[in-house]
């Protein structure tokens, strides 16, 4: 229990500082004025870059298993902009 708690606390805090980046992928297409199959192409590398990122801060955070997983879900989710 006590693990979970820390692992959600980390999350909180990583997907904070995530959200004060330059915007999420979703309002860059909008500011581009993106649609069809550029704004599709546009949010799929926007993903791709995002979960790479993510897995970066979770390992550099030495985060494993379900907290690893967890953080990463919601700082992608974060950065693409989907809820």
């Amino acid at each position: 229990m006590r693990t979970l708690v820390v692992a959600l606390a980390l999350v909180a805090s990583a997907s904070v500082a995530h959200a004060q980046g330059p915007g999420s992928c979703q309002a860059q297409a909008d500011a581009k004025k993106l649609a069809g199959a550029a704004q599709k192409s546009f949010m799929t590398k926007c993903e791709k870059d995002a979960s790479a990122s993510c897995d970066r801060a979770a390992a550099d955070k030495k985060l494993a298993g379900a907290a690893k997983t967890s953080f990463a879900k919601k700082c992608v989710s974060d950065a693409v902009g989907k809820k």
